[in-house]
């Protein structure tokens, strides 16, 4: 699944830090604005506790994780929708990513110079949402004038485009994302179409200090963006960029240990990684064999054949039928041969939609 998420924020939040922290890349950081002038991608692996478990249960020759593409996208400033800082190169590449991770600054360094001169995530979260609205009322408006024409003429398809970009203006003139406006699903269809910024999915991503990461309630920058984010119809997720960046050092041990002695169960990176992934509407399935245990990524709602067909198109040209145990189920029998005689193995055909932790062995005929 080539789907991918950007990190997106204004210039000196944490950005590239996180990136870097990330994949591991070496993403360029600087106290200043655009060190990251081309996108950096990185992929990375989906963590998951899953996969471990049916290793050991299977004790394969190799295991492969799923993975997932990152994208670092230089910052925004105020005017990249007319231009401004290399605004309209940065613009185009968010419009090329499918989720947008929003990393907003929430922790105050006199060290770190602030591109407004002072902290205030509130406002640094308006001045990136306003240009991403810019850019679409833009997109917008130059529809209309398309669109209007052949609505006046009596175009029924016309006239129904016209009424959701109508729509869309008027949230965009209010200050509001696409992301906030209700259509149907046939609408949806339309507004897809349109291919705008703020109907991209988004997570805003709090970066705080050491000091405030092991409980982040506190902190008041925290609560502001949580509190945003429920009229902007968002999540939160929050991490310690620095501390992300050591434990990015760390080999596995290391790292257990060192967020044991932080008082963290859970890195922030693998809860990055996870909310990506969840906000895009992927999910998991496993192949489980002695040659190989194996995660795959698919999208919430396909069936057999097409999560097949992502193994091999052959799988889903042949797809006769799917052996299929919950990873629950598996674990709990132990053994698939234990998990069949106790009934939990089933036999599933081609409109079987595909469940997250489904274990699955495709039968397939070319």
């Amino acid at each position: 699944m080539a789907l991918t998420a950007g990190i997106v924020g204004l210039p000196n939040v944490g950005k590239s830090t996180l990136f870097n922290a990330i994949t591991k890349a070496g993403a360029e950081s600087a106290n200043y604005p655009f060190c990251t002038i081309d996108p950096n991608v990185g992929i990375v692996e989906v963590p998951d506790y899953r996969l471990d478990k049916l290793t050991e249960l299977v004790e394969p020759k190799k295991t492969v994780p799923t993975a997932f593409e990152f994208t670092d996208i230089a910052g925004i400033v105020k005017g990249a929708s007319k231009g401004e800082g290399l605004g309209n190169k940065f613009l185009s590449h968010i419009r090329q990513v499918d989720a947008i991770c929003q990393v907003v600054r929430c922790f105050a360094d006199d060290n770190i110079t602030h591109v407004s001169g002072k902290v205030d995530p509130l406002d640094d979260i308006e001045t990136i949402n306003l240009e991403l609205i810019l850019a679409d009322l833009e997109s917008v408006d130059k529809r209309i004038a398309r669109v209007q024409k052949l609505a006046k003429q009596k175009d029924k398809d016309a006239a129904y485009e016209h009424e959701i970009l109508v729509k869309l203006k008027e949230a965009f003139e209010e200050g509001k994302s696409a992301r906030t406006v209700e259509f149907s699903d046939e609408q949806m269809k339309v507004v897809k179409g349109l291919h705008l910024l703020t109907i991209k999915p988004v997570l805003y991503v709090a970066n705080v200090s050491e000091d405030d990461i092991v409980d982040p309630s506190d902190n008041e920058y925290v609560q502001q963006v949580r509190e945003f984010a429920k009229g902007d119809n968002a999540e939160v997720i929050v991490v310690c960029a620095k501390i992300e960046s050591e434990i990015a050092e760390l080999d596995d041990e290391e790292k257990a240990m060192f967020l044991e002695e932080l008082g963290i169960e859970e890195s922030g990176l693998d809860q990055l990684i996870r909310a990506a992934y969840n906000l895009l509407g992927l999910a998991t399935y496993f192949t489980a064999g002695v040659q190989e245990v194996r995660a795959w990524t698919f999208r919430h709602g396909m069936k057999a054949p097409e999560c097949a067909g992502i193994i091999h198109t052959d799988f889903e040209k042949g797809f006769i039928r799917a052996e299929t145990v919950s990873y629950d189920d598996l674990v709990a029998n132990e053994t698939m041969g234990a998990a069949r005689e106790a009934g939990k193995v089933r036999l599933e055909g081609k409109e079987y939609i595909v469940k997250d932790g489904d274990v699955i062995h495709f039968r397939f005929n070319v």
